[in-house]
């Protein structure tokens, strides 16, 4: 019996990107921090060239704009290459205006970088949520097939608890878009997520392969992701920022590597887009 491919992606931003650190780095300062980005995502390549897996990298448009080779380096590795915005701002932060001249200009550039259309969107932080439904609309008329943003979990900045749990059609009076939610693990009234992340990092190994398998043992592919910065327990500290987002952001960076071997050795994986035609219309 052939094993159920899962969706494998990376959400190409640097340390000093994220949304945990926002108040107390600013986009104008993000020029001043050491970039790691380049060679945290060469080694996530060569791991997966070791095990022989493909990956959708959604990458964000500050990292194209600044290292176009890199962008290149993994499609020419046979990688997808999707869209994680152009500046990192979540999408409830902006009007429908603000966040359709970012996705257009964020998918533009690394159309023009890889000469091929990119199908695929995450929203930074998947802020897409009951009140930032109106996205879906925006990345339909841009041209997407598909969207990975709504997580299906409680979460103080993202999540639609009711959502679900698994790759569907969404239709919207623009048309239809394919979402691919997150993992998460049903524990009777409870859903633990268990896509990655800082999931990945926090929960011991086995919890995150038997929440993983019961999501195969039902019929259904999972979508996992991580970040490059993941894999770097050497980065630079932010030392401004509040302890509570200092434990996220560094717990378990020093075992990620190694679990992130166990999982694909233990799965098997494909992109994101590779998975469209197995979801029934």
């Amino acid at each position: 019996m052939n094993q159920i491919q899962n969706g494998l992606s990376v959400d190409v931003e640097d340390y000093f990107h994220v949304s945990n650190f926002a108040s107390v780095i600013p986009q104008a300062s993000w020029e001043k921090f050491p970039q790691r980005v380049e060679q945290n995502t060469a080694f996530l390549l060569q791991l997966f060239a070791e095990k022989q897996v493909k990956a959708t990298f959604f990458i964000l448009g500050w990292v194209a704009k600044k290292y176009p080779g890199l962008v290149k380096k993994i499609q020419t590795q046979g990688h997808e290459i999707g869209c994680h915005s152009a500046e990192h701002r979540l999408i409830y932060d902006q009007t429908p205006a603000e966040f359709q001249a970012d996705v257009h200009q964020a998918k533009a550039a690394l159309e023009d970088i890889i000469g091929q259309p990119v199908y695929g969107y995450r929203a930074p932080s998947y802020s897409i949520t009951k009140d930032s439904l109106w996205a879906l609309d925006i990345l339909i008329q841009e041209g997407f097939a598909y969207d990975s943003s709504i997580f299906p979990v409680r979460h103080h900045r993202y999540g639609i608890l009711d959502a679900p749990r698994h790759a569907h059609w969404i239709t919207r009076p623009v048309g239809r878009i394919m979402e691919f939610p997150p993992a998460t693990w049903k524990l009777g009234k409870m859903q633990l997520p268990i896509a990655g992340g800082g999931y990945f990092r926090l929960y011991p190994y086995w919890i995150t392969r038997k929440g993983l398998r019961k999501t195969n043992q039902e019929g259904h592919s999972f979508v996992f992701y991580l970040h490059p910065w993941e894999i770097d327990p050497q980065q630079p500290r932010i030392k401004q920022a509040s302890f509570f987002s200092k434990f996220r952001h560094y717990v378990g960076l020093g075992s990620t590597a190694a679990k992130l071997r166990h999982l694909t050795q233990d799965f098997a994986f494909t992109n994101l887009y590779s998975l469209i035609p197995t979801i029934s219309s």
